[in-house]
């Protein structure tokens, strides 16, 4: 006996981006005897695990409604592209997560009011539409504090910090003077991240809270076990996340990052796909995000989430920090993961190394 709307082996998985999410969506999707066709405007990591490739941007009509009907179901592997030409396409073919979930998380405004009205709890923040807006919101939240665009920031990108109400002209310019937010600091303890899965029948399973450290935006590690301190603010966060997830009647991998504080989680942001702090699944999890993902998206069973070592350690390898993949693949605790992409810029995630200890 099958289950409604279950894709079998042999379906297409249709990935909207070429990047190291869909390379890593497209493994999974291989061992469990699916194909994956890719949507990019270039050639990425993806291209290397992918059955069928279609270059194209994200926003031709043309080339998303061929490719909705060459594939099974869609996914996204990022939420920076336009939802409306993604939208068109749900008529032909599922996309998993829906379209609202990409609507939501693409635009900081829409996704703090929207935890807001699920009772999460966000940093102290004010909308920023003009110069005297930033003022204004200055005003309201004070300094430090730091400025962000509404849309298509991501790893530091698109964002500003303002030490005192001086520095508004200069990070007004640094952001473009595109729409954006002004977040108030957060006096934390920790970062941490929810990354869940739920299936098409609305079954959720959790992960473990890993704690993420980040260098210049850009995530530099992940950490399980979390300490007590993040330990004890889970069931909070994860019911959060789950609540998120089924009012967005959200089908795949979601992820929500949180600051530990001393009076309980403060929500940050959240991905609609697999994401970096997650990428310590593949080896330490039962089932990696990536397997979850693709089971939730073609309506299989979910699988178990919990922990294979005593502790499990995820680093990104950043720019040039990929010249040591000789040493770390020479370690017996270390495995490794190039994305196989040609240039090392600084910033540009190369790979990542998870350690685990048994």
């Amino acid at each position: 006996m099958t289950t409604p709307g279950l894709l079998p082996p042999g379906s297409t998985i249709g990935i909207i981006g070429a990047g190291q999410l869909g390379r890593m969506i497209g493994v999974a999707a291989v061992q469990l005897g699916y194909r994956t066709h890719i949507l990019a405007p270039e050639s990425g990591p993806a291209n290397d695990v992918c059955f069928a490739f279609t270059r194209a941007a994200y926003d031709d009509p043309d080339a998303l409604a061929a490719f909705a009907e060459a594939v099974d179901v869609v996914t996204y592997e990022f939420e920076n592209i336009a939802a409306d030409p993604i939208a068109a396409i749900a008529a032909t073919v599922p996309v998993r997560p829906s379209v609202a979930a990409l609507r939501v998380a693409q635009d900081r405004t829409a996704e703090k009011r929207f935890v807001e009205d699920l009772g999460g709890r966000a940093a102290p923040w004010r909308e920023v539409d003009s110069r005297a807006g930033l003022d204004a919101a200055i005003a309201a939240i004070g300094c430090p504090a730091i400025l962000k665009t509404t849309r298509f920031g991501y790893d530091g990108k698109g964002q500003a910090r303002l030490h005192t109400p001086a520095d508004a002209d200069a990070a007004w310019a640094a952001i473009g003077a595109a729409p954006a937010i002004l977040e108030g600091f957060v006096r934390f303890a920790h970062e941490f991240s929810i990354v869940l899965a739920r299936g098409a029948d609305g079954a959720i399973m959790g992960y473990p809270p890993p704690v993420n450290v980040h260098a210049d935006g850009i995530l530099a590690s992940s950490a399980l076990p979390a300490p007590a301190m993040v330990a004890s603010q889970w069931t909070e966060a994860a019911a959060l996340a789950g609540r998120v997830a089924e009012r967005l009647d959200y089908i795949g991998v979601l992820t929500l990052e949180f600051f530990a504080t001393d009076t309980g989680p403060v929500f940050n942001e959240m991905a609609p796909r697999v994401h970096n702090s997650g990428h310590w699944t593949i080896e330490g999890a039962q089932t990696s995000q990536f397997e979850n993902h693709v089971r939730a998206i073609c309506s299989l069973p979910l699988g178990p989430t919990g922990l294979t070592a005593r502790a499990v350690r995820m680093e990104n390898l950043i720019g040039d920090q990929v010249t040591r993949w000789p040493d770390l693949i020479a370690q017996d605790d270390a495995h490794l993961h190039l994305y196989g992409k040609h240039e090392a810029r600084p910033g540009r995630k190369m790979g990542h190394v998870t350690r685990i200890e048994r």
